[in-house]
């Protein structure tokens, strides 16, 4: 496991102890990083207009696309970095 993997996944840990919720935007925000980094692009259908949560979320996601998986989570720990503190 490298370096960035590593600290990824502490990230993700930290990112369950904050010490107050984000708002919503930046919820979006580190969900889309979080996928982006672990998955990749966005993938399958988007959400109907009906599922308001998932069409933001699917949203997010997909503005990321093409960001490259090493990107993402070095993005994602700067912002959990950045919640904590």
């Amino acid at each position: 496991m490298s370096k960035l993997d590593t600290a990824f996944d502490a990230a993700v840990a930290a990112s369950k102890t904050l010490a107050s919720r984000p708002d919503n935007q930046t919820l979006l925000q580190i969900y889309a990083l979080y996928k982006q980094g672990s998955q990749g692009d966005v993938s399958g259908k988007r959400p109907g207009f009906t599922d308001l949560v998932g069409r933001a979320k699917y949203d997010a996601w997909a503005k990321l696309q093409g960001t490259a998986s090493d990107a993402a989570k070095q993005a994602y720990i700067d912002l959990i970095k950045k919640l904590k503190g």
